[in-house]
C-alpha cells in the first residue's frame, strides 16, 4: 500500500468536476471550469491547484463512446460469482494499471454481511445482494472470489452460513415478516484479530430462550466447527429494529476480547464494534497524511476534528497544534478517542459526544478571540447537517477547512455550495465564503469506482 497514489481513474470525478463547473458559472470558484476536459487520463499530481486543465493530461479521444453498464439480472452470461463481482468491485476484470498502480486485493478491514435467499433457493445464505427488493429479485450471493474482501472475511461468514443451517430458528429476511438470524459484521486488524457482530431479532423469545441461542451460536464458534475462525472476539445485538445503535441495543460480548486494536501514524487505535474507522487501514494512512498537509496546522492552531470517529485524524495531528477538539455521534467511538489519546500520551485534546449541529456552535463560540482555528469534516455519505454548514461558516476564527468526502454528489455538494456562496442573511449563512483551493482524490477502493476526495477551502 506504500506505493499507493493519489491518482484515481477520472470516472471516479466526474460529478466533482461537473459541479466545479457548475461553481464557476456561478462565481463560487476562483478559476475557469465552464468547460471541463475529458476523462480518459488519470487525475495527475498530488494536489490539484487552480485551473483543472492543469492536472488533466489530454481530453478523450473524439468519438470515445461511454461504456453501457452491464445487465447482471439479465440473461445468465456468468457465474453467480462473476456477476456479484462486477456488482460490488466493478473493475475487477481490469488489470490494476488499467485501473490505478498497484494491485491491492482483501484491503476490507470490515465487512457486513446479509442473510437471505441464495442462488439456490435456501433463505439461509449468507453473503451480499444481487437485485433490488423494488423489483423483489434479491438473491444473496456468497464473497468467496470478491477481490476486496479478505478471505478470513469470508471464512467468517462461510461458517456463519454453517451455524444457520443447523439451528432451528428461521432467518429474518425481510424485517417485519418474522424470522431471528441477521445480518453479520466482520473486523480485523493489521495483526490478523477478528471481531465478529452477529445481529439477531428477538421477536417475542424469552429472556431464558435467547440465552439459549447465545449459549449455542458461543459454543459454536469456541468449541464446534466455528472455532476454525479462531475469533478475537464475538459479540451478540438483540436488534429490534432494522438498524439499532449501541445505545439503543447494546452490543453483548459473548467471548474474547471487548475491542481490537489498530496501528496507525504512530498510534495505537482503539476500535470498539460500531466504532467508525476507514475499512481501507494503509490508505486510511495515505488520506491522514494528505489531510495533515493540507491544513498547514501550527502550535498556535486549534484543529476542530467534526464528525470524528476514533479521533485518530486530530490525534495523529495533536502534537502539531494547541488543542484538538473532536465531536462524534456514537459514544463508543469518542470513549475509544479518549482511551487512544491517553495510551499515547496526548494530552491536548477533548472529545465531545453528540450532534455536531447542536454542539459546534457554543463550542465556537468560545473560540472568537483571535486564535487560528482549523476544521477537518469527515461526513458520512449523508454530508453535513444544514446548522453545522452556519457553525462553520459564521465562525470568523476559521479560515481553513479541509472537507473529506466519499460522496460528493448529493448532500455534500449542497454542504461545497453553501460553504461557497456569498452570504445569505435568509439562510443564515453570514460570515465570508470559503474558496476551493485544492482538491486531492485518494483511492481507498481499488476494483470500484470511489474514492476518497479531500477538498481543501480558505478565506
Amino acid at each position: 500500500m506504500a506505493g499507493l497514489k493519489r491518482r484515481v481513474p477520472m470516472h471516479s470525478l466526474r460529478y466533482f468536476i461537473s459541479m466545479v463547473g457548475l461553481f464557476s458559472k456561478s462565481g463560487l470558484l476562483p478559476w475557469y471550469a465552464r468547460n471541463p476536459p475529458g476523462w480518459s487520463q488519470l487525475f495527475l499530481g498530488t494536489v490539484c491547484k487552480g485551473n483543472f486543465t492543469h492536472v488533466i493530461a489530454t481530453k478523450c479521444q473524439k468519438g470515445q463512446k461511454s461504456q453501457k453498464k452491464p445487465s447482471h439480472l439479465g440473461p445468465l452470461d456468468g457465474s453467480w460469482q462473476e456477476r456479484l463481482a462486477d456488482v460490488v468491485t466493478p473493475l475487477w476484470r481490469l488489470s490494476y494499471e488499467e485501473q490505478l498502480k498497484p494491485v491491492i486485493n482483501g484491503y476490507r478491514n470490515k465487512s457486513t454481511f446479509s442473510v437471505n435467499r441464495g442462488p439456490d433457493g435456501n433463505p439461509k445464505t449468507v453473503g451480499y445482494y444481487l437485485g433490488t427488493w423494488k423489483d423483489g429479485n434479491i438473491v444473496c450471493v456468497r464473497s468467496n472470489n470478491l477481490k476486496n474482501i479478505p478471505k478470513k472475511h469470508s471464512q467468517v461468514a462461510q461458517y456463519y452460513e454453517v451455524f444457520l443451517r443447523q439451528s432451528p430458528l428461521e432467518p429474518c429476511l425481510v424485517f417485519h415478516e418474522g424470522g431471528y438470524w441477521r445480518e453479520l459484521i466482520v473486523r480485523t486488524n493489521s495483526q490478523g484479530h477478528t471481531m465478529a457482530i452477529i445481529t439477531f431479532h428477538p421477536q417475542k423469545l424469552s429472556q431464558e430462550e435467547l440465552h439459549v441461542q447465545k449459549e449455542t451460536v458461543k459454543e459454536f464458534f469456541i468449541r464446534g466447527p466455528g472455532a476454525a475462525c479462531d475469533l478475537t472476539s464475538l459479540y451478540f445485538q438483540e436488534s429490534t429494529m432494522t438498524r439499532c445503535s449501541h445505545q439503543q441495543s447494546p452490543y453483548q460480548l459473548l467471548f474474547g476480547e471487548p475491542y481490537i486494536f489498530e496501528e496507525l501514524l504512530s498510534l495505537k487505535i482503539r476500535i470498539s464494534p460500531d466504532a467508525f474507522f476507514q475499512i481501507n487501514t494503509a490508505g486510511a494512512e495515505m488520506l491522514y497524511r494528505t489531510v495533515g498537509e493540507l491544513t498547514g496546522v501550527n502550535s498556535d492552531t486549534i484543529l476542530l476534528d467534526i464528525c470524528c470517529g476514533t479521533g485518530v485524524i486530530g490525534l495523529s495531528l495533536a502534537q502539531h497544534t494547541s488543542q484538538v477538539l473532536g465531536i462524534e455521534l456514537v459514544e463508543q467511538a469518542v470513549e475509544d478517542a479518549r482511551w487512544t489519546a491517553a495510551f499515547n500520551g496526548i494530552t491536548n485534546s477533548e472529545f465531545h459526544t453528540g450532534r455536531a449541529e447542536k454542539i459546534l456552535p457554543g463550542l465556537l463560540k468560545s473560540k472568537e478571540d483571535g486564535q487560528s482555528v482549523v476544521a477537518v469534516v469527515n461526513p458520512a455519505r449523508a454530508g453535513l447537517h444544514y446548522k453545522v454548514i452556519q457553525a462553520i461558516r459564521n465562525c470568523r476564527a476559521i479560515r481553513t477547512l479541509v472537507f473529506v468526502s466519499c460522496k460528493l454528489h448529493g448532500e455534500s455538494a449542497r454542504n461545497v455550495i453553501e460553504l461557497c456562496c456569498p452570504p445569505d442573511p435568509a439562510k443564515k449563512l453570514l460570515g465570508e465564503p470559503f474558496v476551493l483551493q485544492q482538491a486531492v482524490p485518494v483511492d481507498l477502493f481499488p476494483h470500484t469506482p470511489h474514492c476518497e476526495l479531500v477538498l481543501l477551502f480558505t478565506r
